[in-house]
């Protein structure tokens, strides 16, 4: 049976984002709000939390994961960023976007797309999840919290405990989320390709 804490959208509790981050520590699955609906995440390095998400979404081999950042100080370490790309997400993070990078050789293999070696990075404009982030002091493995049958990400916390309780090891109630998919933005070639366009202004890119 999961843990549900219901932390207040603008003021998370400390006390209740320590506990999330310890659960993050040990191994768990949480379920958490950001800015483009609520998303399923673990900690970068655990093989069995990330196989668990891998179960519970039904995910194939080449599904795309996400690094979810609090700030772009740890963003050398995980992806080949040149100072044209560093400055376009200085100037738009925290903010609805994915933006998609090769990979560096701090980022778990099993992390990376198998075919192009990338991985996406996010620096979500939500006060809990920055505050996890910040409180975890490291960035989280973490993919949006679509559910088997649905084209979706899940937004009701409620929905969402009644589906997974027996599942994963938190859910995050941050209040009741609207759908806002983030625009993606891939940087991993020598051009700016814009994969998808979403909630994110994607003027800057283009």
């Amino acid at each position: 049976m999961s843990q549900f804490f219901y932390v207040h959208p603008d003021n998370p509790q400390p006390r209740l984002i320590n506990q999330a981050v310890a659960i993050i520590r040990k191994g768990g699955v949480i379920v958490y709000p950001t800015d483009s609906g609520y998303a399923i995440g673990c900690h970068i390095g655990d093989k069995k939390a990330l196989d668990t998400i891998i179960q519970i979404r039904k995910l194939d081999k080449d599904h795309n994961f996400t690094l979810m950042c609090r700030d772009l100080s740890e963003l050398s370490l995980y992806a080949n960023v040149d100072n044209t790309a560093y400055r376009l997400l200085k100037n738009n993070t925290p903010g609805s976007y994915t933006f998609i990078f090769k990979g560096t050789k701090e980022v778990p293999r099993r992390l990376l797309n198998p075919k192009r070696k990338t991985i996406g990075i996010r620096v979500p404009d939500n006060v809990i999840s920055l505050a996890l982030l910040e409180a975890l002091g490291e960035p989280m493995m973490s993919t949006s919290l679509i559910l088997p049958g649905n084209q979706m990400t899940e937004t009701d916390p409620e929905e969402i405990r009644d589906r997974l309780e027996h599942s994963v090891d938190l859910i995050i109630h941050g209040g009741f989320l609207g759908e806002h998919p983030t625009s993606v933005v891939d940087f991993s070639n020598d051009d700016i390709e814009i994969v998808r366009q979403g909630s994110g202004d994607l003027t800057p890119f283009q």
